[in-house]
C-alpha cells in the first residue's frame, strides 16, 4: 500500500520496535495528532487465543470511566410502560411494530439496539438484518434485560461491548483525540484490564501478544504488555 507523505512523517517519529509505556505511548499519539477533525483513538490487542474454540471466545462489555467522545443512538424495542421508561432514560427511539416494520423496509438509523426479554421473540425475525451488522440485541452484552432504561444509561454514559474476531484480535474506539491524555490513559487501562479479567482458563501460553493505539489517521504505538501496567 502506497503510503502519504504525512503518514510516512508521523511512522518516522514511532519507533516500531519499541513497546512504550502507557503514559508515554499515549503522550506520543497525541503530539501525533494533525488532522483537522477529531479523530476517534482505536486500540487493538492481539490475544493468545483461538477463538474457533468456544471456551477461547472473548466478549464481554465495559463502561469507559470518560465515555467514548461518540454521540450513540440508541433503539430500544419495548411495549408498555418500558417505552416510556427507555425514553426517559434517553433512548433516540422505543416502540416495537413500527420499529420492526421501519427495519424490514431498510431502516438503520442506530448504533445500538436494546431489548426486553419479553419482545425478543418479534425482535429474533430481524436476525439477518440486524446479525450481519453486529445490531442484534444480546444478553451477554447486556442489550436484552428487563432494565432497559438502566441499559440506555449505560450505553449512552460509555459503555461499549467487544468481541475477539476470528484472527484473535480484539479492536475498538475507546476515546477522542480531543480527550486530555489522562482521560485517554483512564480509558484505555480500564478497557485493557477487562479483556485481561476475560482470560480463557484453557488459553496456552502468551495472552497479551500485543497491544497497539492509533487515531484514526495515525500509525500504530505498541504498547507494553505486562499486565501490571494496566491493573495498577
Amino acid at each position: 500500500m502506497k503510503r502519504s507523505k504525512r503518514y510516512r512523517e508521523l511512522v518516522s517519529k514511532i519507533d516500531r520496535d519499541v513497546e512504550y509505556g502507557v503514559e508515554e505511548g499515549v503522550q506520543i499519539l497525541k503530539s501525533l495528532s494533525t488532522a483537522k477533525f477529531d479523530e476517534t483513538v482505536e486500540v487493538a490487542m492481539r490475544l493468545g487465543v483461538d477463538p474457533r474454540h468456544a471456551d477461547q471466545m472473548v466478549r464481554g462489555t465495559v463502561a469507559l470511566p470518560h465515555g467514548t467522545g461518540k454521540t450513540v443512538r440508541v433503539l430500544v424495542f419495548a411495549k408498555g410502560e418500558k417505552v416510556d421508561q427507555a425514553i426517559e432514560a434517553g433512548a433516540d427511539f422505543a416502540g416495537l411494530d413500527e420499529y420492526i416494520e421501519k427495519i424490514k423496509a431498510g431502516w438503520l438509523d442506530f448504533d445500538v439496539a436494546v431489548a426486553s426479554p419479553d419482545v425478543m421473540g418479534m425482535v429474533g425475525r430481524l436476525g439477518k438484518i440486524l446479525g450481519t451488522r453486529g445490531l442484534m440485541p444480546n444478553p451477554k452484552s447486556g442489550t436484552v434485560t428487563p432494565d432497559v432504561a438502566s441499559a440506555v444509561k449505560e450505553i449512552k454514559a460509555g459503555k461499549i461491548d467487544f468481541r475477539v474476531d476470528k484472527t484473535g484480535i480484539i479492536h475498538s474506539g475507546i476515546g477522542k483525540m480531543s480527550f486530555g491524555q489522562d482521560q485517554i490513559v483512564d480509558n484505555l487501562r480500564t478497557f485493557v484490564n477487562a479483556i485481561i479479567k476475560l482470560k480463557p482458563a484453557s488459553a496456552k501460553g502468551t495472552y497479551l501478544r500485543s497491544i497497539s493505539i492509533s487515531s484514526t489517521m495515525s500509525p500504530g504505538i505498541f504498547l507494553d504488555r505486562s499486565s501490571s501496567a494496566y491493573t495498577s
